[in-house]
């Protein structure tokens, strides 16, 4: 009798904001209960991934960290950046699939994989080749704006979406424009980003919110903040001022 080869797949868990208990029961189960788990990081850094993850791992769990060729290193919209991804991105996908083909592996994902996440460059690479889930998680600029007290939107507000990587006059244009604001990809972007909120005459009404929901989170407004700190993992947020409910007397 003939046994049917047995397959797996490559799932991908988003594990939210950062902190571990705002992941969903799904994910946490998908974990706990990992063979094979691949993670995105800076060569010679834990990952911000694993460390969001750290003793929620079997034990005898294999562990295939995916470090990055370039971070901020070359101009991301650079020929070398470009083609130094882009081959990272198929060794990897080529490694994960030639996994998934007898069993599963998960990847994780910080905040929800489909929005801006890496693992989309992986997604696009695996179709057709192996099954792939995706598990949905809250996205990091949720856990910021949640973090600051106050609703990001309003009534009728429009929330808008920007990368820092912008060029300073597209972000000007958008920001004069949208009524809420999330600024993401800030770091060494940052100070692009302020100059434009000033420009747009939104600067003080901007928070920056570093690491949200983790144990060092930091919230301040971002006109007091020196100049020259570009965290990495930080948001910019503008609240909206729509028709906010009535309080009852």
């Amino acid at each position: 009798m003939t046994m049917a080869p047995v397959t797996g797949k490559v799932i991908c868990a988003g594990l939210g904001p950062g902190d571990p208990e705002l992941m969903s029961l799904k994910a946490a189960r998908t974990i706990g209960s990992a063979r094979h788990v691949a993670y995105f990081r800076k060569e010679g850094r834990a990952g911000q991934a694993r460390r969001i993850v750290e003793g929620m791992l079997p034990l005898d769990a294999i562990e295939h960290p995916m470090e990055y060729p370039v971070t901020t290193e070359l101009p991301f919209d650079s020929p070398e950046y470009t083609d130094a991804l882009a081959r990272f991105y198929d060794d990897w996908a080529n490694r994960l699939a030639s996994l998934a083909a007898t069993q599963d592996v998960v990847v994780l994902c910080e905040g929800d994989p489909f929005f801006y996440g890496s693992f989309m460059h992986l997604h696009s690479r695996l179709q057709g080749r192996v099954p792939v889930e995706v598990i949905p998680g809250i996205t990091g600029m949720t856990g910021c704006w949640n973090a600051t007290d106050t609703p990001i939107t309003w009534g009728d507000d429009v929330l808008t979406v920007l990368m820092g990587t912008l060029p300073e006059e597209d972000l000007v244009r958008h920001m004069q424009t949208a009524d809420a604001l999330v600024v993401m990809k800030t770091g060494r972007n940052l100070p692009r980003v302020r100059r434009a909120l000033e420009r747009a005459g939104r600067l003080d009404q901007a928070w920056l919110v570093e690491r949200g929901t983790m144990p060092n989170q930091r919230v301040a407004r971002l006109a007091g903040v020196d100049a020259a700190d570009c965290p990495y993992f930080a948001i910019v947020l503008v609240h909206g001022h729509g028709r906010r409910p009535e309080i009852a007397e």
